[in-house]
Formats: structure tokens, C-alpha cells, sequence
């Protein structure tokens, strides 16, 4: 067999699994498997990430980088959080049913969904009949795997079988076993105070590992070899011991006394280390796995056994049938003591049988020794590193795009527009909101070049949106509707209000048609008031940004004055609060629409004369930019995982097409205020990230149907087009086609529009 040697390209791996010295198979595997990639890879950064069932009982070794507390969902996040942050280049996932939290263990998908690198999986339980649950994370974990590592071939048939896997995706390696050399028996037994003809069967102890089988066999085999002796290795399974003590190990212990065998028949009640386990098995005569689950795919104590060279008598479950086919052990039914009884007695009276049974056992162990096996994971590794896509980047300032209404008219009916898309489908289950038909009122007057009457059309669709949520009762706009045309609610959210009183500010200024222009000043007149019971920084801010548009309508409008000159004090008060060093923003916290904060207050104060309010507009926006900036001087929205983290700089995923397009107006409003051609390049900045200027190289703007993806995952995009994403895009469009204009001075106002 060729082993090639890693690419030196592969420098970094993050490691998941349980870990020593949590007492369990996985914990061993994986520790081993850390072990293993040291030695053979001196040079390889190897972080291991353990995953913890009792914080705070395990003292980690310093191999261990971090703990995952099994059902502590957020920090599956901040893992992942700390794996991209790490250089890590690649993702190896030992995965058992039981270890993760959630149900079926779905809390390791959360994990690793947001870490956009390659990810090879170890999969130690494959189910040819999960649950609902359990086939739901196995097919999560099938697809975001580039590789998926099978110990069985059973395994690679269940997977394509019973999930349609790819078997082009998956490996079949090996549970890995020492390189020892091969032994006699006679040789180790004294260190445990042994004599005679021993059978060994290793392992956490628990029902379904067969025990009373071999128990119940050793009266026939003690008749014909009488200092035989059976030793059961292992201490009581953990959980076992938590939920009955040792009832299950007493239980054993009486029935060797009730058939005569007490003398015959060993436990020691410990939890070995590998070391020591190893001089076990090589002390053995014979190794027995009277296993009773046919399914197992995988046994880490019958893979050493193997590679010792024991002669191995087994049931015929999944691993034992493969690792002991073509005469390298012996096979037996499940709980036929008679057939365990005879076929042990035949190998201790042959030593003949038995030891060409070691030796065919011990060659086949020399493929399966730890370091072939890291020389075969780590072959995989570089592969899916290696053959991962190059990203194209796109560099250099992106030509405005003309806006389309395609996808605008695509996700909206008589009603107005649908909130949500499956991909690109209109998704019903979701209905409507205000919000989305706010800025769908408000794209109907920034577009230029659309059809007199299909602006009328739809421009008149989404004002009867708005005006039908309005609750005279409440005195407040709805927000949600089901697709039934039935309200969800009373009263919208804050937000939804100071958007709503956002459209009908900009439609009173900005629409074609006097008639819409007359209905909105009407709408703002008889509900702008609730302006002031607003408490929400952002839902104010909209407020403002619908009272400057009126203002520049109706020129002394009284109440949107009111609006102008009250909320500017208000948010500069925030910022002296808030305000640190490194820190110069309204609040404690970074959330959504950020730069809506900056951009009303650069608006509001060009629309009262008040320069010290743009002037603070303008040092905050400066700072929320600088925020919004990755190391390679690209627009990076603040990520939804940072919302709500006092004090603390924003993380990068998810990423939103709204913030795009708030950095986009806000710098807009800077630039019609000043002149300062740094804000054109930031407003620049931040539209080339819809088209591939972003952290993932990846375009969200669908240009041939005017569509926008939903936002930017550390797995990529998130392929649904729903409303706001949609209208971000086109509102954009917008704006950067009317700045183009200003700078080129043909024409322009820097007006907001969204």
C-alpha cells in the first residue's frame, strides 16, 4: 500500500471529540488519535476541542485547547467563534450519538454551521434504522462534510443506503491500534499474577457486551481445561454507575457462582490506560467479544486485540465480521454459550491452531497501526484542503447597477409584499409586515426608470398596506399580517412605526404622483405624533429620517420640526453616556441598522441648521465604518452573533444585506453634507459587497432577476431572497446611482430613500 507523505501545505486541523481523561472508547480514540498525528507530524498544529459532560470534574491535559460543555448550546458558537479565529485549516469531527447536545446531538450542527472551513468527519455509529432526529443531524452532517470516515465497509453501504451519501465522499480507515511487536502470553503474565490459559474480554462494563455468555460457557470449558480463567477487564460504565451502582458487575459475579465457576472467572474493576491495557492483552491467551448488537460498526478493544495478534473468537456483529474474515478469527452466534464453550476449548487445546490464529491476526494489525492510520486521515485532510475552490476576489470600485423590479413584483400580490422566500419562491407561510412594504413604498419613488403605470400600480398597492395598518385604536401601525389578510397584533413593534412614519415622509417628498404625494402627507400628519412616545434609539431614528424628508416637502412643517428637535438631543445625550475611549456610539451594544443612527443625524441637522448635530453624526458614522471593515479594507456587516455583546468588537457572521444598505445612505447623507469624497469611496465600499467585495468573495445580488440572497454565513450564502434582503439591493442600487450622479455633478440631493 503507497502511503504519501502530508502536503507541507497542511500546517493547522482543529480536533473535536471526547478527550482523557473522560472515561469512555471515544475519549481513548480521540486522545490516540491526537497522539498519533504528533508523532508522525511533529509540525502540526493540532487543537483539540473536548467535549464535556460534567464541567469542571476533568483536569485537561494542556493538549486540550477548549471544553464544549455538552448542552450548553452557546458555547457550540463560541467554539466555532474561536476555531475560525484560530488559523485552523481544516475540521476533524469524531461523532458518537450521546456526546452532544440537543436532540439526536443537533447542538454540534449549530457548531458547525458557522465555521467555513473544510470539515472531514469520523463517524463511530452508523444506524441502519435512526430516528427521525438521529437521520435529521447524520444528513445535516453528510452535507456539510467534504469527507466522512467509516471503520466498517457496512458502514459506507448504511450511509449510501439508508442516507444517499455520496460514496464518493466517504473512506473506509481503520480504528487505529499500537505498534507493538508480537508477544508471548507467557512472557507478560506474571506482572498480573496470572498462570494458566487466560480469556480476556476488555471494556466499560454494561448490558449488551454479552458477558454472562462467555460466563455461562466457562463450566464446560473449565471441565476440560481446569485452570482456565476468564478475566473481565474494565471498570462499570460511568452513566451505568450513576443510575444503579454496581448491580449490573454483582449481578455477573452471581451467576459465576451459581454455575461453580467463581474461581474461574475474574473481574477487575478498573479503567486502564492504553499502556497497561496493551500488557493485558498480550498476557491473553485468547480475546472474546461476545458482543449481542449485530449493528456495531465499531470495537476500539477488538481493533487492539487485532494488533497484538490475539487469536479472537467473536459474535458476529459488523466490525468482528469484517476485521476477522478470511481466517482471522473465529466467528460464533450471538448468546450461544455452547458455541463459545467449544470453540474456546478447541484453541487452548491446540497451541498449534492458536498461535497461527495470532499470527495471521497480528499481520493483519500491521495495517491498522496509529501512525498508518494518521498517514491515511491526514492523506484526506490535505485532499479537501487542497481541492477547496479559490476564491476570485473582486477588487476596484463596482459600476452602479440599474435598479430592477423583477424580484420586487416577483414576491408581492395584491396585498403587498410577502415577507420571506424559500430560495427564490415567495414563501405564504409568513404573510406580510409593514416593514418590508415601508421600503417597498419608498423604492416606488427612488426608481427612475419604470413604467408610469406600473409605479401607479404598486406604489398604490404598498401605501394601502400602510394605510390599512394603521390602528386608529391604538394609535399605532400593525406590523405582521398572515397571508389571510388577518392581523397578527394590534400594534407593531417600535421599529415597524418609526419605518412606517420613514415612508410616508419620503413618499410625501419623493413621489411622482401628486395623488401619492397628497396621501402621504395626510398619513404623516394624522400619525406622526406617536413619534414621541418612540423609545427605541433606532425606531427614533427612522422617525427623523420621515420628518426630514417632510420637512423638505413642506418647508416650516410644524411637526416634523418638533421631531427634528427633539430626538437629536436626545441621541447626543445617549452618546456622551456610552461613549469610551475606543467606544463612540449610542449605546453599549451594536445591533442592526447601525448606520440609520448617524445618517438621521446628519439629516436632521441639514434639515434645522444645526451643525454640531451632522458633525456628530459624522464622528459616529466614521467610527461604526471602522467597525465595519475587515483587515483586508472590505465592507464586513456587523454579524447578527455580535448583537447584544456590551462593549465588545463585532464578529463577522451573519452578515445582512440591511446593514449594507444603511452604510450606503448614511455615507450618502455624508457626502451631500460636506462634499468629502472619503464618504463616496466608503458608500462604494460597502454597495461592492453585494457584488463579491465581502468576506466570502461570494456576490449576493442575483443581477439577472434583480434578487438578493438573505446574507452571508460562515458557510456561505444563504441562497432564500426574501423581501428585505431584495429591497436592500434595489434601494442601494438607488442611492449609488444618484451619488455617482452628484459626483460627476450632473445631478443629485443625497437623499435617503430607504
Amino acid at each position: 500500500m503507497n502511503h504519501t507523505v502530508v502536503n507541507d501545505s497542511v500546517k493547522h486541523i482543529a480536533l473535536i471529540g471526547n478527550f482523557l481523561p473522560r472515561k469512555c472508547g471515544l475519549a481513548t480514540f480521540t486522545t490516540d488519535t491526537f497522539n498519533a498525528l504528533k508523532t508522525r507530524y511533529p509540525d502540526l498544529t493540532v487543537d483539540v476541542y473536548a467535549m464535556d459532560d460534567h464541567p469542571g470534574r476533568y483536569d485537561y491535559p494542556a493538549a486540550v485547547t477548549g471544553t464544549i460543555p455538552q448542552e450548553d448550546r452557546a458555547a457550540y458558537l463560541a467554539t466555532a467563534r474561536a476555531i475560525e479565529a484560530s488559523g485552523a485549516q481544516a475540521v476533524w469531527l469524531q461523532h458518537e450519538y450521546g456526546i452532544f447536545g440537543g436532540a439526536a446531538g443537533e447542538h454540534i450542527l449549530a457548531l458547525l454551521d458557522r465555521i467555513n472551513l473544510p470539515l472531514i468527519v469520523t463517524l463511530h455509529t452508523v444506524l441502519e434504522k435512526p430516528s427521525a432526529q438521529e437521520r435529521t443531524v447524520m444528513e445535516g452532517l453528510l452535507r456539510r462534510a467534504a469527507k466522512v470516515i467509516v471503520m466498517a465497509e457496512r458502514g459506507r453501504d448504511i450511509l449510501t443506503r439508508v442516507h444517499g451519501a455520496n460514496p464518493r465522499s466517504i473512506v473506509n480507515i481503520p480504528h487505529g491500534v499500537p505498534d507493538r511487536p508480537f508477544a508471548d502470553p507467557a512472557t507478560f503474565k506474571p506482572r498480573f499474577g496470572w498462570s494458566g490459559q487466560v480469556i480476556l474480554t476488555f471494556g466499560l462494563l454494561a448490558p449488551g457486551k454479552g458477558i454472562e455468555t462467555v460466563i455461562e460457557a466457562m463450566p464446560a470449558v473449565v471441565e476440560q481445561h481446569p485452570e482456565a480463567k476468564y478475566v473481565v477487564l474494565g471498570a462499570t460504565h460511568p452513566n451505568l454507575v450513576a443510575h444503579e451502582g454496581e448491580k449490573y458487575r454483582d449481578g455477573l459475579k452471581a451467576l459465576a457462582r451459581s454455575l461453580g465457576v467463581e474461581n474461574n472467572v475474574a473481574f477487575v474493576d478498573a479503567f486502564v490506560e492504553q499502556d497497561e491495557l496493551i500488557d493485558y492483552l498480550q498476557a491473553a491467551d485468547i480475546y472474546v467479544t461476545p458482543y449481542l448488537n449485530p449493528a456495531q460498526i465499531t470495537s476500539g478493544t477488538l481493533s487492539y486485540a487485532v494488533g497484538v495478534g490475539k487469536a479472537v473468537i467473536s459474535t458476529p456483529y459488523v466490525h468482528a465480521t469484517e476485521i476477522l474474515a478470511d481466517g482471522h478469527g473465529v466467528l460464533v452466534d450471538f448468546r450461544d454459550s455452547a458455541a463459545f464453550a467449544r470453540e474456546i476449548s478447541s484453541l487452548l487445546g491446540s497451541e498449534r491452531n492458536r498461535s497461527r490464529l495470532s499470527a495471521r491476526a497480528y499481520e493483519r494489525g500491521r495495517t491498522m497501526t496509529w501512525s498508518r492510520v494518521a498517514e491515511r486521515a491526514m492523506n484526506e485532510i490535505t485532499s479537501i484542503i487542497d481541492g477547496r475552490p479559490q476564491r476570485i476576489a473582486s477588487s476596484g470600485p463596482i459600476k452602479p447597477h440599474a435598479p430592477d423590479l423583477s424580484a420586487v413584483e416577483r414576491m408581492s400580490d395584491s396585498t403587498g409584499m410577502l415577507q420571506h422566500s424559500i430560495y427564490s419562491v415567495p414563501d405564504r407561510r409568513h404573510g406580510y409586515c409593514i416593514d418590508d412594504n415601508a421600503r417597498a413604498l419608498i423604492l416606488m419613488s427612488a426608481m427612475d426608470n419604470i413604467d408610469d403605470a406600473v409605479r401607479d400600480k404598486w406604489t398604490t398597492v404598498y401605501a394601502s398596506f400602510v394605510q390599512y395598518a394603521w390602528n386608529p385604536e391604538q394609535r399605532r401601525f400593525r406590523n405582521f399580517m398572515n397571508f389571510d389578510r388577518t392581523w397578527c397584533e394590534d400594534a407593531g413593534s417600535e421599529d415597524s412605526n418609526g419605518r412606517a412614519l420613514w415612508a410616508l415622509g419620503v413618499t410625501a417628498r419623493d413621489a411622482r404622483s401628486r395623488k401619492h404625494r397628497d396621501w402621504a402627507t395626510m398619513m404623516f400628519d394624522m400619525t406622526a405624533s406617536l413619534a414621541f412616545e418612540l423609545g427605541s434609539p433606532r425606531a427614533q431614528s427612522f422617525a427623523m429620517l420621515g420628518a426630514a424628508a417632510m420637512l423638505e416637502a413642506s418647508p416650516g412643517h410644524q411637526l416634523a420640526h418638533s421631531i427634528l428637535t427633539r430626538f437629536p438631543e436626545e441621541h447626543m445625550a445617549l452618546l456622551d453616556e456610552a461613549r469610551r475611549p475606543n467606544w463612540v456610539w449610542f449605546e453599549i451594544v451594536l445591533a442592526y441598522d447601525n448606520a440609520r443612527l448617524p445618517e438621521a443625524l446628519i439629516r436632521a441637522g441639514q434639515a434645522i441648521g444645526r451643525r454640531d448635530v451632522v458633525e456628530t453624526g459624522l464622528e459616529t458614522l466614521a467610527w461604526i465604518i471602522e467597525q465595519q471593515k475587515s483587515p483586508e479594507g472590505r465592507f464586513r456587516a456587523v454579524g447578527t452573533e455580535s448583537f447584544g455583546r456590551p462593549y465588545a468588537e463585532p464578529l463577522p457572521f451573519d452578515q445582512q444585506p440591511l446593514e449594507a444598505q444603511a452604510t450606503v445612505d448614511a455615507c450618502c447623507a455624508a457626502y451631500a453634507a460636506t462634499g468629502d469624497a472619503r464618504w463616496r469611496v466608503e458608500a462604494e465600499r460597502a454597495y461592492g459587497w453585494y457584488f463579491g467585495q465581502n468576506d466570502l468573495d461570494l456576490p449576493l445580488a442575483t443581477v439577472q432577476d434583480g434578487g438578493c440572497f438573505d446574507g452571508l454565513m460562515p458557510t456561505g450564502l444563504n441562497r432564500n431572497q426574501g423581501a428585505e434582503s431584495i429591497l436592500a439591493l434595489q434601494l442601494s442600487n438607488c442611492a449609488i446611482s444618484r451619488l455617482s450622479k452628484a459626483a460627476q455633478g450632473v445631478a443629485g440631493t443625497g437623499r435617503a430613500v430607504a
